[in-house]
């Protein structure tokens, strides 16, 4: 971004990365005193910030190199650092090193699923990530924390979301495809269904939130082993009838 080319619009999208950067700070200082379910709420709107910024650079066409780089830097602060303090003074602080080992290997993972990003991303197929993006990643974890803490705060509730919550971190620097809903365009055609789905979604979230992020951050979790999965089937079968 040349300064002599510098337009105010320019402030409007790194306004919402910077405001996500500062959400994710309060999420860590209300986990440091034990109001998680306040940390957890900061992480989400967080996210919505996130979403926000690159969609509001590309409206006002003020996209820029900066910009990009201070998303990332934004991304490792509001989806590595902040949902891996929330997980260690959640559940991590009780099982000593190991507890700090899964909350560095998410910050660390998250950083490489970041950087691998950035330079990849000009050479990869639009409508699809390599490993599990990072905000998705926190979403996940971030959720099932409240879920255990509001149903079963046992030593093996919080044991088994550590294990899951080191895999997740190992499926952000994987070579798995999970889909991109960039490239999505609604038809007109479809603009009934899409509403009455909107509002059965909002119905549902509205009731149920935690829950129901929880459930759509594990389908979506899921759905890059799945099809790969799919795809290892899929070409093992054409190979056996080729040689038959």
């Amino acid at each position: 971004m040349d300064i002599r080319n510098f337009r105010a619009s320019y402030l409007l999208p790194n306004f919402f990365t910077a405001g996500s950067i500062f959400l994710a700070v309060l999420a860590i200082v209300a986990a440091s005193n034990g109001k998680f379910e306040k940390a957890f709420w900061f992480v989400v709107v967080s996210s919505i910030f996130d979403a926000l910024d690159g969609r509001v650079a590309r409206l006002t066409k003020t996209s820029s190199q900066f910009g990009k780089e201070f998303d990332s830097l934004a991304d490792i602060v509001a989806f590595g650092v902040a949902p891996a303090l929330i997980l260690y003074f959640a559940a991590g602080d009780e099982f000593g090193k190991f507890g700090v080992l899964v909350t560095a290997i998410f910050v660390i993972f998250g950083a490489v699923r970041l950087a691998r990003f950035n330079v990849i991303s000009a050479a990869t197929e639009p409508n699809v990530f390599v490993g599990l993006p990072i905000p998705a990643a926190a979403l996940f974890v971030i959720s099932f924390v409240m879920l255990v803490l509001d149903n079963a705060p046992s030593y093996g509730a919080k044991l088994a979301l550590l294990i899951v919550s080191a895999l997740i971190a190992v499926l952000m620097v994987s070579n798995i495809r999970y889909p991109s809903f960039k490239q999505i365009h609604f038809q007109k055609t479809y603009f009934l269904r899409i509403l009455i789905a909107l509002i059965a979604v909002c119905s549902i979230f509205y009731l149920y939130q935690i829950e129901f992020l929880a459930f759509v951050a594990l389908i979506y979790a899921l759905a890059g082993p799945i099809r790969a999965i799919w795809v290892i089937f899929i070409k093992k079968r054409k190979v056996h009838n080729e040689d038959r």
